[in-house]
């Protein structure tokens, strides 16, 4: 009788302190050792990118992001431009090549969050007729995708993207940076 109370207990405790049986196995995978060698994402990753002949576009990128505002000035004679927002490396991603009738030839998936089971699919990239430029489709989960056209430097370590939009008498400049940080 006591040894089912201790169980019942523990059980109690055991659910009440929040653990989930997958908690408790990525700690317990954190702490195994293993005879093979072990790889993460990103390692893959890099090594994916380090294949031969990758395309140029393809690699690991550090993003950055500007919004600017021009518009007339409050006695309306002046056009005045404010930078509204700026962010320095805050986000990283992956852009790979999407084989297949997909309809695009590449595809940005986050690496922001560590150690997921799953990578999410974040952004679509098409290269236009002459291959100069490319569209950019940012995918939303909340159904507002952006669209925006890149310009690719001559290695294509950096990418530059814009979306203007207007709001009344005011223009809106979306500008995305991204600097590759790994692969060739």
């Amino acid at each position: 009788m006591l040894h089912r109370s201790r169980i019942g207990i523990l059980a109690a405790l055991f659910l009440l302190t929040g653990c989930s049986f997958e908690k408790l196995y990525r700690a317990r995978q954190a702490k195994a050792t293993s005879p093979y060698e072990q790889i993460d994402f990103h390692a893959l990753m890099k090594r994916y990118m380090n294949k031969e002949k990758p395309n140029s576009v393809e690699g690991i990128y550090s993003v950055s992001g500007l919004v600017t505002k021009k518009g007339k000035g409050f006695l309306g004679n002046a056009e005045k431009e404010k930078t509204t927002d700026r962010r320095e490396n805050y986000a990283q991603v992956a852009i790979m090549s999407d084989p297949g009738d997909t309809g695009r030839d590449f595809v940005e998936i986050s690496l922001d969050k560590d150690y997921l089971p799953r990578y999410p699919i974040v952004g679509e990239f098409n290269f236009t007729a002459g291959k100069s430029l490319l569209l950019y489709k940012h995918l939303d989960h909340k159904s507002k995708n952006s669209n925006y056209t890149f310009t690719i430097d001559k290695n294509a370590d950096i990418l530059e993207g814009v979306r203007v939009e207007g709001e009344g008498n005011t223009t809106v400049t979306y500008k995305l940076t991204y600097i590759k940080i790994a692969a060739k």
